[in-house]
């Protein structure tokens, strides 16, 4: 049966890759001085702004289960309250280079200030990622081990 913990781990690469291109786009904007990688930019920092929504929301239930404490529960804390701050840095990320854009004042230092707050949400996420792969391989959360033995399919030599 699909739920919310099975819809993280499938939604969870998406905010990673949308943000880092799309910082990626922001600099190649700036260095070049191309609208249509700044306007590639927006779009993907809009596009990361709902995925990490969906993330941290799926994160929240994948994660809610876990009750007794010790360090799988410190590890998901930590990894929860990056998440926190990285969908928060992204959103303001979003709202501050959509307010630039409506006011028309995306230029000149408004111009590299958005590119740092979004320097700063990329990292965030980067932060969070990492305390989210540490849960799945040095934790194992996620992992469904199998108690079966396999045995190996060996048939006879004629």
């Amino acid at each position: 049966m699909l739920d919310l913990t099975h819809f993280h781990p499938m939604v969870v690469h998406f905010p990673i890759a949308l943000i880092l291109v799309g910082f990626l786009a922001e600099v190649v904007g700036i260095i070049a001085k191309k609208d249509f990688f700044n306007k590639m930019a927006f779009y993907l920092l809009a596009l990361g702004s709902l995925a990490i929504i969906v993330t941290y929301i799926s994160g929240e239930a994948a994660g809610g289960g876990i009750e007794e404490s010790g360090t799988l529960k410190d590890a998901i804390e930590k990894h929860q309250d990056a998440a926190r701050i990285a969908m928060i840095l992204t959103l303001v990320t979003f709202i501050f280079r959509s307010i630039l854009l409506y006011t028309k004042k995306y230029s000149g230092y408004l111009k590299i200030i958005a590119a740092v707050i979004f320097l700063i949400s990329t990292l965030a996420i980067a932060r969070a990622a990492s305390f989210g792969g540490d849960l799945v391989y040095k934790h194992g959360a996620g992992v469904e081990v199998s108690t079966e033995i396999s045995k190996p399919n060996i048939t006879p030599e004629k």
